[in-house]
């Protein structure tokens, strides 16, 4: 069987580089690279690193199907971005241009957690392990809270 190395979200926006101004300002990412389409100045594709991770992203193209979350009436994807500081990113994220939809708290299952939407229609899990719980734990609370 063929071994996966490797796991990388690509995302569309409608502006790629201010996106990627964006996810530079709001989360610290790293630009590795951009590729511009010598047609018509699009980013065609370009890589950012986050972390340890790597985002990458291009702007529209129709003719290729590829649409930004704003095309196609929203996504139903959200971007895990593990943190050791949630609170802080969340700000530096607002302070951004991020909305926060759900405001940071803590969480039964161990993490800390609040969820953002970016400019640009994608969704993002801001998350930070403030307590170890093991899967059946985590399963026991959540059937507590829901018949509470």
């Amino acid at each position: 069987m063929t071994e996966i190395t490797a796991l990388m979200p690509y995302i569309v926006a409608k502006d790629a580089a201010a996106a990627i101004d964006f996810y530079v300002r709001a989360f610290g990412a790293t630009e590795e690279f951009r590729m511009t389409d010598p047609a018509d100045g699009r980013v065609g594709h370009a890589e950012l690193k986050l972390g340890g991770s790597t985002l990458m992203l291009s702007d529209e193209y129709t003719d290729f199907g590829a649409l930004g979350p704003d095309s196609v009436g929203g996504t139903p994807v959200t971007l895990y971005l593990a943190t050791d500081g949630v609170d802080a990113l969340l700000a530096q994220a607002e302070a951004a241009g991020a909305t926060v939809l759900r405001a940071a708290a803590d969480q039964s299952f161990g993490e800390r957690s609040a969820l953002l939407e970016d400019p640009f229609g994608h969704r993002w899990m801001l998350s930070q392990t403030i307590e170890e719980v093991s899967p059946e734990e985590m399963q026991r609370r959540w059937e507590q809270e829901t018949s509470a």
